[in-house]
């Protein structure tokens, strides 16, 4: 039966009234934010240091540059290449007669200027082989984590940048290069996961790719990396200018604000990053560097550690995040500005590389019944049990 519109339609109506009653408070704390924001743009060196005295359970950005900068994009060269991949999967479901599961990598190569080619291919891959459906603590039975729902999309990011790797150390040297990857570089969700599921994603598979990215910088070889985030939630840098206003010295959230009545910080509260740097930044600028401060960054990425920027292209302001090897070295750094903005140009906002990439990987729904028919069927032949619960019986059942 579809959806009952009639129903939802005042409920939509009170959303939207009550939006429109939040417009004028919102507007201003956004332009507390703003002021804040240049006010402490030349006290970047004791906000650093109050960050660092601090604990807070919000996550907050570290600041590299003054607060309010902002930077034109380099020209872009006149011969480079692009790397990218995205993923998509086909979840283990335990409805079916057999454990496994599939990522579909996306792949694209595009090279400009006086030989200009596209390389564009997917690889799935199906995994169902015991090792491979749960991770296991070394010398260690009955903790086995199985490699399904959130667990499955971070295995995907790191097939994502195993094949990363890959393209990358095929791209043509002598032009400069840009190894591109959907979504953020942290894998937050591992923070989730006991210690031995983030050895084995996180330091012995994601990070290991990326050491092989980096090393293939040499004289006659440029590449840089980042990741593209479209229409970020991250409030970062915001719960930074909390941090600025607190009235305390040091601040520890746990301790100080369930006692605070002036509550200083409410001012800018409710407002994300992206609406703030729409409002510094002019399109085609990138901000100043900020640095993850996540606790699985600060633990585990050492010379990968995140940092990160906000572009405006057009009217979005996106987030790219790069390792501190791209975000220290200002060639790498304005490769990334100057290509990543000029993909997004390509592709009517959204970077054209990772758009095809995605458009490589794409499992439809039709695509999942397919898989799922092949396999029973597979079964079938060569005379193996091919049961599923009631429940998946049911849905395939029309029902007068």
């Amino acid at each position: 039966m579809p959806l009952d519109l009639d129903k939802v339609f005042p409920q939509v109506g009170g959303m939207i009234a009550r939006m429109k009653a939040e417009s004028t408070e919102r507007r201003k704390r956004l332009q507390q934010a703003l002021d804040i924001l240049h006010a402490q743009a030349s006290n970047l060196s004791n906000l650093t240091r109050k960050i660092a005295s601090s604990k807070t359970t919000w996550l907050i950005a570290g600041p590299v540059d003054e607060l309010d900068q902002h930077y034109e994009p380099p020209s872009v060269p006149s011969e480079f290449a692009i790397a990218a991949t995205d993923g998509s999967h086909i979840d283990v479901d335990r409805h079916k007669s057999t454990r496994c599961y599939l990522i579909n990598i996306g792949a694209v190569v595009l090279q400009y200027g006086s030989s200009p080619s596209a390389t564009l291919d997917s690889f799935p891959n199906l995994y169902s082989g015991d090792e491979e459906l749960v991770i296991t603590p070394a010398g260690v039975k009955g903790r086995e984590q199985p490699v399904e729902g959130t667990l499955l999309g971070i295995k995907r990011s790191v097939d994502e940048c195993c094949h990363l790797a890959k393209l990358a150390a095929e791209l043509p040297a002598g032009i400069p290069s840009l190894a591109l990857i959907d979504g953020s570089l942290i894998l937050w969700g591992l923070e989730a996961y006991p210690e031995f599921v983030t050895e084995a994603l996180l330091v012995k598979g994601f990070l290991s790719y990326l050491s092989n990215i980096e090393k293939l910088n040499n004289n006659s070889r440029k590449i840089a990396l980042a990741s593209y985030i479209s229409f970020p939630r991250s409030t970062e840098v915001v719960n930074t200018l909390r941090v600025a206003i607190c009235p305390r010295d040091i601040l520890d959230t746990d301790q100080h604000c369930k006692d605070c009545e002036t509550r200083e910080c409410d001012a800018v509260a409710g407002i994300r990053d992206r609406e703030l740097f729409l409002n510094l930044l002019r399109p085609g600028e990138r901000s100043a560097r900020f640095i993850s401060r996540s606790k699985i960054v600060e633990k585990h990425y050492r010379e990968h550690e995140v940092y990160f920027f906000y572009l405006r292209v057009d009217d979005e302001i996106a987030r790219v995040e790069i390792p501190r090897w791209v975000a220290m070295d200002n060639n790498r750094l304005g490769l990334v500005h100057s290509l990543v903005l000029d993909q997004c140009q390509r592709g009517q906002g959204y970077p054209v590389a990772l758009s095809e990439a995605h458009e490589q990987a794409v499992v439809t729904g039709a695509d999942r019944e397919n898989f799922w028919q092949l396999v029973e069927s597979s079964l079938v032949d060569e005379h193996l049990p091919s049961l599923s619960s009631a429940k998946s019986r049911s849905k395939r059942t029309r029902w007068v």
